[in-house]
């Protein structure tokens, strides 16, 4: 029993020493990782739990909260490096259809930390039910075709579609539409365009989503009987100065729209006309011009009635023409036939002398590629390839053909 006396009389020192050996330790630990407050360098992003799959919120509320927290130095660095460790969470559970009041709950998954304060600490919620409403699309087409040109009965791959959002905002929804444009176009119509929901006002409803978000459109474009679109073949006519080149020839519009009261004449164009000659006899400049076209009796222009033409002329460095070059089609569908109008063009090419005094028939090709068209005519600008490095393309006379495609087998 005497260890027990001794030990009461001793009890006060040992706790008064356990007491002073932590605290010793304590200083020493803070000393060594000593506590900082301070604001997360970047805000918390807010993660929004609980909400009933039937409602949406209708209002702007924050994304992100801006959190301070207390810890030591070494919990910081894991706090600064590492993402997910502070959460802000917005529990919707249980919320009805109406205006709520929420509190955001900060989680830390580390410690020790205190959290001392963050901003925002209460976010009002306004939750909505969920709508869903099917609208007809309406379809809105403006402006014409160009000249001699008419355009046929728009097709619409959907005639509904499905608009959903709050209740509220479907309820301002009153129309569907999709615009297309055909001012001055040439071509069928055939793509997707954007679907846009409208109130009463005609403004957009921009809160509510369509489903689906856009329609095909597709329009044909035909050419009326007596109007036909062909390229323009400038004729050139004379003989330049010595020493002297042609090194371009441009024509502005490339082709042009032409009529006749007999449609029969506007058939039998080849597909181009000419314009009356050029004579450069002598030139030694640039030409600059504007021509008339040479067009048989009964046919006429319509619009402007003659042609910009740019004929580039410069000292020679070397160059060649190669006329009546054969235009090949590649890339035709098996079920096609395609005819080219003209069937030749003239290619004018620069260089070096005797490059060009080498350059041989097989080492140049002209070709259109109508692997992406369907039946129908088209002006396309032939592609030019070249066996020989060193030369280049000064000009394709015309600068582009008509192509018309037809199905095989069918009756003309």
């Amino acid at each position: 029993m005497n260890w027990i006396k001794t030990l009461g009389k001793n009890i006060q020192s040992l706790i008064l020493a356990f007491v002073l050996a932590l605290v010793v330790w304590v200083s020493a630990v803070t000393n060594a990782d000593p506590t900082q407050q301070k604001i997360l360098p970047q805000p918390v992003p807010l993660e929004i739990i609980g909400q009933d799959s039937a409602l949406m919120i209708t209002n702007s509320i924050p994304m992100q909260v801006k959190v301070t927290l207390s810890a030591p130095q070494s919990i910081w660095t894991r706090l600064t490096n590492e993402t997910g460790l502070v959460r802000a969470i917005l529990d919707l559970s249980d919320l009805a259809d109406g205006d709520h009041r929420v509190p955001i709950q900060i989680q830390v998954g580390i410690r020790p930390v205190k959290i001392v304060e963050y901003t925002p600490t209460m976010i009002d919620v306004a939750l909505e039910q969920v709508t869903t409403r099917e609208f007809d699309i309406h379809f809105i087409q403006m402006g014409t075709p160009a000249v001699g040109y008419l355009a046929q009965a728009a097709v619409l791959e959907n005639t509904k579609v499905m608009i959903s959002g709050s209740k509220s905002a479907v309820e301002r929804v009153v129309d569907v539409q999709t615009t297309v444009f055909l001012t001055q176009i040439k071509e069928t119509v055939d793509q997707v365009f954007p679907l846009v929901a409208l109130d009463e006002n005609g403004d957009p409803v921009d809160e509510v989503s369509i489903e689906p978000d856009g329609v095909r459109v597709t329009i044909p474009i035909e050419q009326r009987g007596g109007y036909r679109n062909v390229v323009v073949k400038v004729v050139l006519s004379g003989t330049i100065s010595p020493g002297y080149r042609v090194t371009n020839i441009s024509v502005y519009p490339p082709a042009v729209t032409v009529f006749s009261a007999d449609p029969q004449l506007v058939e039998e164009l080849p597909g181009y006309v000419e314009t009356l000659p050029i004579d450069l006899s002598g030139a030694k400049d640039d030409q600059d011009l504007k021509l008339q076209l040479n067009l048989p009796p009964g046919i006429s222009v319509v619009g402007e009635q003659t042609v910009e033409v740019q004929v580039g002329i410069a000292t020679i460095e070397g160059s060649l023409t190669l006329n009546n070059q054969a235009v090949e089609i590649i890339g035709l569908s098996k079920t096609l036939t395609a005819v080219v109008a003209p069937e030749t063009v003239d290619v004018i090419l620069s260089g070096p002398l005797p490059i060009l005094d080498a350059l041989l028939t097989s080492d140049l090709r002209v070709t259109i590629d109508v692997s992406d068209l369907v039946e129908g005519t088209y002006q396309r600008i032939p592609q030019i390839e070249l066996n020989i490095s060193g030369l280049t393309v000064e000009s394709i006379l015309p600068g582009s053909v008509e192509v018309t495609l037809t199905p095989i087998g069918k009756n003309k």
